[in-house]
């Protein structure tokens, strides 16, 4: 009879526990290696949009000023401080120029980094509420692939860092059920969760209060718990008191725009073409709808149990902040897509450990066939009629070859089309980023660059360029190092008359409300026919 020397202060190792921690190790290195080469391919193939160029202007405000401690705890926004202002996720991109200098990649590069751990720590989260393997790999896996996870999380916002923060903050709860320890983890997540944004700490902590009262009740009552989670919030509440005093704040109403007001006001353009239109919407949930809303079914009637009962928090609430905004935005929707993914792998795992004597279900073949031809006259549409760029017809052949594979599998009652999915979305998606257009949120102004040139060479570095546009116009300010301002025409005809010194950016319908004649022109340059830089010739005056 063989016997094993059993250690009192060690785990016994046996064969079979290291390969579970090789096989875990494998998981996680295989699944980084994958969110990196998806977040960060192409990252900086395209200019930034207003939205982004706000949160560069700031940091690169940070960065021209770095030795002032000053600029790093509040940041300002062309010289005027500013509450509506991620603090971590700027000083981040403002540590990133000091490093790597100011351009399109570095800017985004925190966010896209902070959404390739989010995969990481959601594979986490699957481990610890389904303790098997495979619906936590399936639920990554969905995380991995959907679509407003990948687009979004690439931009130079703070969604990619404040999704990072929000998964390791309810990871680390999960963990602090066993071992108090991982409270404070918690509270230092949740603390820059809340210098990321006010608004979303407050969902967050909601999320945790919640499931814990319902799941375990036992923690709430625990004065390591509270001291861990008082502990990391701290310097973020320390923050917003010291910001308020510095800006005089001096009203409730002051107190509470501190906690909402982030820079989720960024504007879309509103002129977006119907085939943008109908992209946007469709990116909720394709192409994993289906899955989906059956695994929330499933949620639904398993909420004895842990995983069901913060899906079931985690999603419900998210969704309730997602209804009470007036003024939703399609990408509002990111707080709900970690828990969306762990539905859906619950259910792929459901479906995967079907008997083999019993057929898929119908709504999944029906769902591909569907999705299948639906993409399949989209890419002829695209090349026929559309004439759009053959990488949207190369993205269309790829969805519909994976889809096509996935049903003569699921047809054949073979479990690989799970494997077949992922891969083919994934590298769908990797198709989809390496082309001009994962991003369509684009500065009004365009073409940017040769107008953000012609501002530099043309007008000096402390004027003021008032401009027609009435859309966000933070893209061409940052590109020029010039406030670019909008005025009415109105306005815009009372400044001309009455500065001695004038710098308008038009397009070509005011210069014809305008009225300006060569005479009251010093230049008159022109950009593609559409932009025209105006300057006041203040000799003819």
């Amino acid at each position: 009879m063989s016997s094993h020397l059993a250690h009192l202060w060690r785990r016994y190792t046996a064969k079979p526990r290291r390969g579970e921690i090789w096989l875990e190790h494998f998981c996680v290195t295989g699944f980084l290696l994958a969110a990196l080469g998806l977040f960060l391919v192409g990252l900086g193939n395209l200019p930034l949009s207003d939205g982004e160029a706000v949160l560069a202007q700031m940091a690169s405000e940070i960065y021209e000023s770095s030795s002032d401690l000053k600029s790093w705890i509040f940041p300002t926004f062309w010289g005027e401080p500013t509450f509506n202002c991620p603090l971590l996720v700027c000083n981040l991109i403002a540590l990133t120029y000091t490093f790597f200098g100011i351009s399109e990649y570095t800017t985004r590069l925190p966010g896209a980094l902070f959404s390739a751990v989010s995969v990481l720590l959601l594979y986490k989260i699957g481990r610890e509420i389904f303790i098997a393997r495979l619906p936590a790999l399936f639920s990554a896996a969905i995380y991995l692939t959907f679509l407003p996870i990948v687009r979004l999380g690439r931009l130079a916002t703070f969604d990619g860092g404040l999704l990072c923060l929000e998964i390791l903050t309810i990871w680390a709860i999960l963990r602090s059920r066993r071992d108090l320890r991982w409270t404070s983890v918690a509270g230092i997540a949740l603390g820059a969760t809340a210098l990321s944004s006010g608004i979303d700490s407050l969902r967050l902590l909601a999320v945790i209060l919640i499931f814990l009262s319902w799941d375990t009740p036992r923690l709430l009552s625990s004065l390591y718990f509270w001291n861990g989670i008082v502990v990391g919030v701290a310097p973020a509440l320390l923050w917003y008191v010291v910001q308020w005093y510095s800006h005089d704040a001096t009203t409730v109403v002051d107190i509470w725009h501190l906690l909402l007001e982030t820079i989720k006001a960024i504007d879309v353009n509103k002129d977006l073409q119907l085939f943008n239109s109908v992209l946007i919407w469709l990116q909720y949930l394709f192409p994993w709808s289906i899955v989906i809303f059956t695994g929330l079914q499933l949620v639904r009637a398993n909420l004895l149990w842990s995983w069901s009962k913060l899906i079931t928090v985690w999603a419900g609430i998210s969704l309730l902040s997602v209804l009470l905004v007036t003024d939703s935005r399609y990408w509002y929707i990111l707080p709900l897509c970690p828990a969306l993914a762990l539905a859906g792998g619950i259910k792929l795992e459901q479906i995967r450990s079907l008997p083999s004597f019993i057929d898929f279900p119908r709504w999944l073949s029906f769902s591909f066939v569907i999705m299948a031809g639906a993409i399949a006259v989209t890419g002829l549409y695209c090349k026929l009629f559309a004439r759009l760029d053959l990488y949207l017809a190369i993205l269309c052949i790829a969805l519909t070859i994976t889809l096509v594979a996935a049903l003569v599998s699921i047809i054949r009652r073979e479990v690989q089309f799970i494997s077949l999915l992922f891969w083919g979305f994934y590298v769908s998606l990797f198709i989809f980023v390496s082309s001009p257009y994962w991003m369509w949120e684009r500065s009004s102004f365009e073409p940017l660059k040769p107008l953000a040139n012609l501002i530099q060479q043309t007008v000096p570095e402390t004027k003021i360029v008032y401009t027609s546009e009435t859309n966000n116009n933070s893209a061409l300010s940052f590109y020029s190092q010039h406030q670019i301002i909008y005025l009415n025409v109105s306005q815009l005809k009372q400044y001309w008359t009455e500065s001695s010194s004038a710098y308008l950016l038009l397009n070509n319908e005011a210069v014809r409300k305008l009225d300006l004649s060569a005479k009251e022109i010093n230049a008159f340059p022109t950009v593609e026919d559409t932009w025209v830089l105006a300057v006041k010739n203040t000799k003819n005056k």
